[in-house]
């Protein structure tokens, strides 16, 4: 048998490269950079990965039902027309919190924009967790929380999987998609120590958990119903940011990955930091769900 190979796809060192998102009917793979404020669109047929830089970090980008993309931008959501460049504000829900930006987020079957918060300390439970709903109204689903992170619901929408990362645990919800209403939070994945951090995350279609690990070296798979790691993907960089299934397929998972913070001579052994990866590893994943409003 054949192990897959890890393919590095991008070599554009980014800062921060995070949030992958594929776009099912461009075949596109959305992702940003979130200290250099850009969203990156890579086509992987042509080969070729346009870039937009905007006035402000972006935690996220998602694709929307009508066109464009809706972003969880530093100052708030925003709605960003890809072709045009042009943004326009939605609304911000922590303009009294100047030390807080938005961090990673997804959208749910229903078409509502999950996104959360950090603080840029990343040490205190001063963020938050935050639902856009296609209406363009914004509830405050959490608090308390420190670094939000990745999100995830299973196949048949009704569980919601969240990371607080500084934790090291994947948190369950019972989902109401009519409603986007959680309930019964328990813990379903500890992270050992001397892993990293999970960071983001995505499920597939057999409702397994691959989660990316900042300062682990990889991207491991848990089964969320038994707490139990079952399988591992290494990657020749320490900080793995978040990982998504896309292609025709949605058989390949891209990986992205971040410089920020090592050294000089850390790079140096990983001259790949800020790459974007691929890989084939014998699962599938699910549809992106796209923003409603």
């Amino acid at each position: 048998m054949i192990e897959p190979q890890l393919e590095l796809v991008l070599d554009l060192k980014a800062t921060l490269g995070e949030g992958p998102c594929w776009d099912q009917q461009s075949g596109t793979l959305y992702w940003v950079d979130i200290k250099q404020n850009q969203v990156h669109a890579y086509d992987p047929k042509q080969g070729t990965n346009r870039t937009i830089t905007l006035d402000q970090m972006v935690g996220a980008a998602v694709p929307r039902a009508d066109g464009g993309l809706v972003l969880a931008l530093q100052h708030g959501f925003h709605l960003l027309n890809w072709e045009t460049g042009q943004l326009t504000f939605i609304t911000d829900p922590e303009e009294d919190k100047p030390d807080n930006r938005f961090n990673d987020g997804k959208c749910d079957a229903a078409g509502r924009f999950w996104a959360g918060t950090l603080s840029f300390e990343e040490k205190e439970p001063v963020a938050a967790l935050y639902v856009l709903e296609k209406d363009r109204k914004v509830r405050k689903v959490l608090d308390g929380i420190t670094v939000s992170n990745g999100l995830g619901w299973s196949s048949d929408g009704h569980t919601m999987y969240y990371i607080d990362s500084p934790t090291r645990k994947i948190v369950a919800y019972d989902y109401d998609v009519a409603t986007g209403s959680l309930n019964h939070a328990r813990t379903v994945v500890t992270l050992p120590e001397g892993g990293g951090f999970p960071d983001g995350m995505t499920v597939d279609a057999e409702g397994m958990l691959w989660v990316a690990q900042w300062d682990g070296w990889q991207v491991s798979r848990w089964n969320p119903h038994t707490g139990e790691q079952i399988g591992v993907i290494p990657v020749p960089t320490a900080r793995v940011t978040s990982c998504t299934f896309g292609g025709e397929n949605y058989d390949e998972l891209y990986i992205t990955t971040a410089r920020t913070g090592l050294t000089e001579e850390d790079l140096v052994k990983q001259p790949h930091a800020g790459g974007v990866f691929r890989i084939k590893p014998g699962a599938v994943g699910l549809r992106t769900a796209m923003y409603g409003g």
